[in-house]
């Protein structure tokens, strides 16, 4: 069974705007401490002292997966040089958020535009939040040729950008491809710390994916890995897109490749990572994914806002190891709230916007309804750990203030490597759900007296269809639960439970609901930890 930890920690996360654009598999091996490969080359020199870090491919060199984690591999041993960024000119440095969203690709200058590929690359300019220079590179034939800078790659109404060396390079990529349709659409994202974001045809960004996560939440601060360098292989026809990405940070050096495939209705990823660590990882996020939440119906307190909601997820799913569906509902928190949901070898988790509906939020703007569901399934096994969810306080609608990740049991020591892989769906819903009800509303309330609090939880399902009664089992802890009563429709298919939680004098409740059927689960599991 699932346990939600409660963690009183005051520790705080950084967190970054909503809009900010970030981030055969090779199978999980637990983390061991093995030595960094022998010969390194120029990475070490005489006395096991670390050299400068290993250069990248100069134009025409050889390019495989293998070389790119032999890469990662030395640079891991050797310092870390952080990227400069002073060379950027202050027009760039001082850009606002609207003046460089305003920037474009100028017409006939993405890569491969024209070549009828199925998709087109578009480098980003360095500028505004966007400063740390990342290189990209094309791969074509197994050889690898560097993209330098080059002004004329964009047009900026009113602004006269400056020239910058071609070594300057790019704040990252922006990916658009073509699915069942004739036409391009932005399908992905990678721009910002390691940070990349993908949607399916249709959809507007929403969540945001992290290539690595490292002490989010953390006394001794977060560590934000960057890309260093991102390698695209020309597309053949099978409508597959390669990239891979390398990673760095003061701890770690990785080596990640992405093979997306865009869709109309489900746009799917699959990763494979080489982790290197620099220093012993004690705090180490895999898979990790982050969304807006503001408010909805579950907690609109201090909320004066004409809209019905405003949030880029609404909850996150678990399919743990042991099969058991969990549906969590994310809230706005006064204060930093952390959970634990332990497991071994989890079959699947993400933040989910399952509210689709115009009328679920009333934003003419930012279109919330649109906004992709992001569900990910490990590969291989990930052993023992826990999904972890980190609920950050936030006045707005900008900050990305739910973040959720794997945390493996054990920490990766100095000088150890780890790798894993899984398959991400950027879509409306998570494939293959389970054969059970699924929680579509939850919403809380005062109740009758006192710090009671009143709570409605909905299903619908084929599983609440046809005869037999239905069970509800509820526990709260701490607390009591003071009234009961279940609203059942077999025809609709649908049942509502309806709770009143008296919390005392505690200042916080876990709370666990589901439905049963002659012993057996016919609904998700719902957990919510109640804050006042």
């Amino acid at each position: 069974m699932v346990k939600e930890r409660r963690n009183s920690s005051r520790e705080r996360s950084a967190t970054l705007p909503s809009d900010a654009p970030t981030p055969g598999a090779t199978g999980f091996r637990a983390p061991t401490r093995r030595a960094v490969m022998a010969g390194l080359g120029a990475g070490l020199v005489a006395g096991g002292r670390a050299a400068a870090a290993e250069a990248l491919p100069e134009a025409g060199a050889p390019f495989d997966r293998d070389g790119l984690i032999a890469l990662a591999r030395a640079r891991a041993g050797a310092p870390y040089a952080a990227p400069r960024s002073d060379d950027l000119p202050a027009l760039l440095r001082n850009l606002g958020r609207e003046a460089y969203a305003a920037i474009r690709t100028a017409p006939g200058r993405a890569i491969w535009e024209g070549e009828g590929l199925g998709f087109t690359l578009e480098p980003l300019l360095r500028g505004s939040i966007y400063a740390d220079p990342v290189q990209i590179f094309l791969v074509e034939g197994g050889r690898v040729q560097p993209l330098p800078y080059a002004r004329d790659r964009f047009q900026a109404d009113g602004l006269a950008l400056p020239d910058l060396p071609p070594e300057a390079g790019y704040s990252g990529l922006r990916v658009r491809a073509r699915a069942e349709g004739p036409d391009l659409f932005e399908a992905a994202l990678f721009q910002g710390a390691s940070f990349f974001r993908m949607m399916a045809r249709g959809q507007r960004f929403g969540v945001t994916a992290r290539a690595l996560t490292l002490r989010p939440a953390d006394a001794r601060g977060e560590e934000f890995p960057l890309f260093r360098a991102l390698f695209a292989e020309r597309p053949g026809a099978d409508g597959v897109l390669v990239l891979h990405a390398l990673i760095e940070s003061a701890s770690a050096v990785a080596a990640l490749r992405f093979a997306l495939r865009p869709g109309e209705r489900d746009t799917v990823c699959d990763v494979e990572a080489a982790l290197f660590a620099r220093q012993t990882l004690d705090h180490l996020g895999l898979g990790g994914c982050q969304a807006s939440y503001l408010f909805g119906p579950l907690d609109r307190r201090n909320v004066d806002d004409a809209r019905a909601a405003v949030h880029a997820t609404d909850g996150l799913a678990i399919l743990n190891g042991a099969g058991e569906a969990i549906w969590r509902p994310v809230h706005n928190p006064d204060t930093l709230q952390i959970a634990a949901f332990v497991d071994e070898n989890p079959k699947g988790f993400g933040l989910m916007q399952r509210a689709r509906d115009f009328g679920d939020y009333e934003d003419d703007a930012q279109r919330w309804e649109c906004r992709p569901s992001l569900w990910l399934a490990p590969r291989d096994g990930w052993g023992p750990g826990a999904v972890t969810l980190l609920e950050i306080p936030s006045d707005s609608e900008f900050n990305e203030n739910i973040l959720t990740y794997w945390r493996p049991k054990e920490a990766l020591a100095a000088g150890a490597e780890l790798r894993f892989a899984y398959r991400q769906h950027w879509s409306w819903d998570r494939p293959e759900p389970p054969p059970l009800a699924r929680v579509t509303g939850s919403r809380g309330g005062r109740g009758s007296a006192g710090s009671r609090r009143l709570f409605l939880v909905d299903f619908a399902g084929e599983e609440l269809a046809g005869s037999g009664g239905i069970d509800v089992a509820l526990s709260v802890a701490p607390g009591t639960v003071t009234r009961q009563q279940l609203v059942s429709d077999p025809a609709a298919r649908t049942a509502r439970v309806l709770f009143e939680l008296d919390p005392g004098s505690e200042r916080a409740s876990e709370l666990r609901l589901s439905l049963r059927r002659g012993g057996r689960p016919v609904s998700e599991t719902w957990l919510y930890r109640w804050t006042p």
